[in-house]
């Protein structure tokens, strides 16, 4: 009987090749924008390791349940030991041929260990394989690896995203392989083709972009930003899934491994892809990625707040559901992020990049919140802000305040400066806040707006003015009432 092995794939230097500049003068030539590149760029990474490990097995005439995991930057395969040195033919060129249409950006490693002993022991084995590779990448390497080389093709490459990766690939229905191009992702063609849906052996994508006015483009950042209610401003959300390595590395069998992987990746790219599509989103949000544990969007900013809202339930839903016979919290929670774009000079990867910081402070804050308009909140105060959003938008839209009344409502709270004893924020001069809201309601008939300023009081920050303290919640109803009152 044959002896069996793992071989696990995984890409390296993601995030730098996401981020890494676009050489603007190919592009605007060609009436390209960088949106579209960065876009690109991520379905890109997001098929490479779904159409690589599948192409593998193609190609070596073996047959697709072999396929353990993919997508998410990573794949793992099962292979008989005689096919082993034609899988490192494979990936050798697979491998070539990513750093040149990435120039140099985004590499391909991979590792393999016989199937014996428990899963425990064999992942084990398969990261021992795996880390000189990605800590030492010049360990080994022939003579030469130091001396000066070509630079990579770049300008063919970069056409490549955003024309191929970036808009007709929102159309296509299938994705195939050829070998004469083994990094390329082709669309309606290939030696092998598989089908893009949520079906259970086609490619999962989500791959919503909203469409421009003349439903023919796919509409740019500027133009989500017009379609905002308030300020005029598009935003990118960012989310991750807290401590899934944990949550994996705790499963006991490889069955195990593949089942959950397959149904977070299943889960990010089926339901995000639904909801994008759904009324109040479609014309107003459009997908960057969607990985094994992860996801991004970009859209109006007053779109994305009840979008990770959504998410968010969704997610919580599908953990109970799916891991409630896992002990612990661990994957079982979500943190998200979301950053509004500070003016019209900044690029979509600019604020990718910082939504991705932002996520990383709010993680490391605390688990299962979000980072929204510079705080970090858990999901239940949310669902308190948008109560007091509305409270406060009310002001202005039905009792005539002005809109600079939230305003000064915020500078009460000082944010930079906290309290030494209790390293709470506080407010500077809360009495104030009781005045002009009694000032506005003084002598009014109107007994309803009596009602909403004491439920503001007590739900901003509570009934004694002398020990005045901005709820959590607080802050961000304010900003979020500010923005959404802007003329």
């Amino acid at each position: 009987m044959s002896v069996q092995i793992f071989l696990q794939g995984k890409l390296l230097g993601i995030d730098e090749f996401l981020l890494s500049p676009a050489h603007a003068a190919e592009l605007a030539e060609a009436g390209e924008c960088a949106e579209a590149l960065l876009v690109g760029r991520s379905h890109w990474v997001s098929l490479l390791t779904e159409v690589l490990p599948r192409a593998l097995l193609a190609e070596l005439g073996l047959a697709r349940i072999l396929l353990g995991s993919s997508g998410g930057g990573q794949f793992l395969v099962v292979l008989p030991e005689e096919a082993r040195p034609a899988a490192e033919e494979f990936l050798e060129a697979a491998a070539a041929d990513i750093a040149r249409l990435s120039a140099g950006s985004l590499r391909l490693v991979w590792a393999v260990t016989e199937n014996l002993g428990d899963w425990s022991i064999v992942r084990r084995r398969l990261q021992e394989a795996m880390r000189p590779k990605r800590e030492a990448p010049a360990a080994g390497a022939p003579a030469g690896y130091f001396e000066p080389f070509l630079p990579f093709e770049e300008a063919p490459a970069e056409l490549y995203f955003p024309r191929e990766m970036g808009l007709r690939l929102k159309e296509a229905r299938r994705v195939g392989w050829s070998p004469e191009s083994p990094a390329r992702i082709l669309l309606e063609e290939g030696r092998h083709t598989w089908a893009v849906s949520n079906a259970p052996d086609a490619v999962p994508l989500a791959r919503h972009a909203a469409p421009g006015e003349d439903h023919a483009s796919i509409a740019g950042a500027r133009e989500l930003a017009e379609r905002a209610e308030g300020r005029k401003a598009w935003a990118v959300l960012r989310g991750d899934v807290d401590n899934l390595g944990v949550r994996l590395r705790r499963l006991q069998t490889i069955e195990e491994h593949v089942q959950t992987s397959v149904l977070y990746k299943n889960f990010f790219a089926g339901e995000i892809e639904v909801l994008c599509s759904m009324p109040e989103f479609w014309r107003r949000v459009s997908v960057i990625y969607t990985g094994g544990d992860d996801f991004a969007v970009y859209g109006a900013w007053d779109a994305l707040i009840p979008l990770a809202r959504e998410i968010q339930r969704l997610f919580h839903r599908f953990s109970e559901e799916n891991l409630k016979e896992f002990p612990g919290a661990e994957g079982k929670t979500i943190s998200m992020a979301i950053v509004l774009a500070p003016d019209e000079s900044v690029t979509l990867a600019e604020v990718f990049e910082e939504a991705g910081r932002k996520l990383e402070v709010a993680k490391s804050s605390d688990k299962d919140c979000l980072y929204l308009f510079g705080r970090t909140i858990e999901w239940r105060h949310l669902a308190q802000a948008v109560e007091l959003k509305d409270n406060l938008s009310r002001l202005v839209r039905d009792y005539a305040c002005p809109p600079e009344l939230l305003g000064e409502m915020a500078r009460l709270w000082r944010g930079p400066e906290l309290s030494a004893a209790s390293r709470t924020p506080r407010f500077e001069r809360p009495w104030r806040y009781h005045r002009r809201l009694t000032l506005m309601a003084g002598g009014a008939r109107d007994r309803e707006l009596e009602r909403l300023r004491s439920r503001l009081l007590v739900d901003m920050i509570a009934k004694n003015a002398g020990q005045a303290r901005l709820r959590p919640a607080g802050r961000v109803a304010l900003e979020w009432a500010k923005l959404l009152n802007e003329a």
